[in-house]
């Protein structure tokens, strides 16, 4: 028995003595240091390319500029993942149309990120229209009137880029607890085109 408590304490002692030799040791060499990563909410560099009669690019700053429309956001993926519901904040996709030219009856607006996903509005649909709108229980409801919005802030706080900062799509209600279909809500947008018809 004796032997066995000697064998085991010289097995710790040598995994121990191992570890120490191996650097396993909780203190890192001072010289060891690394030059921090840009964090990923920094949108300095970030622009908005809107095309339709002309072109315009604007800066994060520029959209801040602009009036904005608040009311409450909701939205459900194609899966039934619930996101929201939030208050949000953002520039109305006309006022963004009307610097480039407008949207007529029959023209398309096309919304993109620099990851390669595309969101194609409609006219009616810019103006509230023709938006499919469950309430809370994610049964199909009437649509309240709705505006879509290029929303920079949820709850009072700049977008982060897992929200899809800086900017990304929000369709809004004045009527809490509209919840509409997530993959409208394009994160990250980078570029608005109006197609005409």
């Amino acid at each position: 028995m004796q032997t066995s408590s000697s064998l085991t304490a010289g097995i710790l002692l040598g995994c121990f003595l191992f570890c120490l030799a191996a650097g396993c040791n909780a203190t890192a060499p001072a010289a060891h240091t690394t030059t921090p990563k840009v964090p990923a909410d920094d949108f300095s560099g970030w622009n908005l390319t809107l095309n339709g009669t002309t072109e315009r690019v604007l800066t994060l700053d520029d959209l801040r500029a602009m009036p904005s429309v608040s009311g409450h956001g909701y939205a459900v993926s194609t899966v039934g993942i619930r996101y929201g519901p939030w208050a949000v904040r953002g520039v109305d996709l006309r006022d963004l149309a009307a610097l480039v030219g407008g949207v007529r009856p029959g023209d398309q607006v096309w919304i993109s990120a620099p990851d390669g996903y595309l969101w194609v509005f409609d006219h009616d649909q810019l103006e509230g229209r023709d938006l499919v709108t469950f309430d809370a229980n994610l049964s199909e409801i009437p649509a309240p009137p709705l505006r879509v919005v290029l929303a920079c802030e949820l709850d009072g706080h700049p977008l982060s880029y897992d929200d899809g900062g800086p900017c990304r799509i929000g369709i809004i209600s004045e009527t809490p607890g509209v919840v509409t279909e997530g993959s409208a809500w394009v994160k990250w947008v980078d570029r608005i085109e109006i197609h005409r018809s």
